[in-house]
């Protein structure tokens, strides 16, 4: 894993590799951190720096980890690595560590955050903001019908909005 310009952003197509390739968030550090796949995010220009903004719900283990920590990163590993992705978002950190199960190994990126060897991409974002998604706020009902509508008790999504520190390839 070595450290890149962020200009190496612009050679990726951020919104298919998120839509489809997904991507692994991870808080912590890596002695003790936490994972999931993750399909919702993006990228963009906001205050002033490039950011990324993800979505996560709070009853995920790794909402715990990105709650406490400042830092979280994005790693992409490719269509080579679809079963780890699978795994990773089918099963909880809170049952087994999904690292032993699928092989992946964890580094530490300069800033003391948790990425993964396996990563042909990664983001290292520092929280700037906060907040949780409100069934009232929805203009268009539709979305929060269709992805929300039937969990009956279930939380919405927090939105988090992070400076992009560093990227790895």
């Amino acid at each position: 894993m070595k450290k890149c310009d962020i200009s190496r952003l612009g050679a990726e197509d951020l919104i298919r590799d998120i839509s489809q390739e997904y991507m692994l968030v991870a808080a912590g550090t890596p002695d003790r951190y936490n994972m999931m796949t993750a399909s919702w995010g993006g990228v963009g220009y906001l205050w002033g720096q490039p950011v990324t903004f993800v979505f996560i719900r709070p009853e995920r283990f790794t909402f715990e980890f990105v709650e406490r920590e400042p830092r979280f990163t994005l790693s992409f590993l490719g269509d080579a690595h679809r079963d780890i992705l699978a795994y990773c978002g089918s099963h909880s950190g809170r049952d087994g560590d999904k690292a032993a199960a699928t092989g992946l190994k964890a580094v530490a990126t300069e800033l003391g955050s948790v990425a993964f060897e396996q990563a042909r991409l990664t983001l290292e974002c520092r929280k700037l903001y906060r907040m949780e998604l409100r069934p009232e706020e929805f203009l268009d009902r539709a979305p929060l019908e269709r992805w929300y509508g039937d969990r009956p008790g279930g939380s919405l999504h927090a939105v988090y909005v992070a400076a992009i520190e560093n990227v790895y390839e």
